[in-house]
């Protein structure tokens, strides 16, 4: 099954963040990357599981909560997940920036690693 994906920069005055969020049925599954998209390419990521987003956050861009800072879209496209298991989620993505294989393993109770898959 094709899903959407986001990822999103979020400038706070604390700094800069991106969440990457997987659309899984009617809520985004989100992630907390500490690295841009770009980044991701070349170098695991840790990725911190966070709460699940409304899917009109597939296409927000504008003021963070409350004001503090501001979200635009760094990335965005289609992915399919395969073999799916509790701890590894093994991703093909097709977005601007990411594309191809890569994988959400997680090492701990909310955080995982985010990196290219290794074929």
């Amino acid at each position: 099954m094709i899903c959407r994906f986001v990822v999103q920069e979020h400038t706070t005055p604390e700094g800069v963040h991106w969440d990457l969020m997987l659309e899984q049925g009617d809520v985004l599954t989100t992630f907390r990357l500490e690295k841009e998209p770009v980044e991701c390419l070349t170098q695991e990521v840790r990725a911190v599981k966070i709460f699940d987003h409304p899917l009109r956050f597939l296409t927000y861009e504008g003021p963070v909560q409350k004001g503090t800072g501001k979200v635009r879209i760094a990335d965005s496209g289609t992915y399919r997940c395969h073999d799916r298991r509790d701890d590894l989620l093994p991703l093909e993505l097709n977005g601007v920036i990411l594309k191809g294989g890569f994988i959400l393993n997680r090492i701990g109770e909310a955080e995982w690693r985010f990196a290219v898959r290794n074929t």
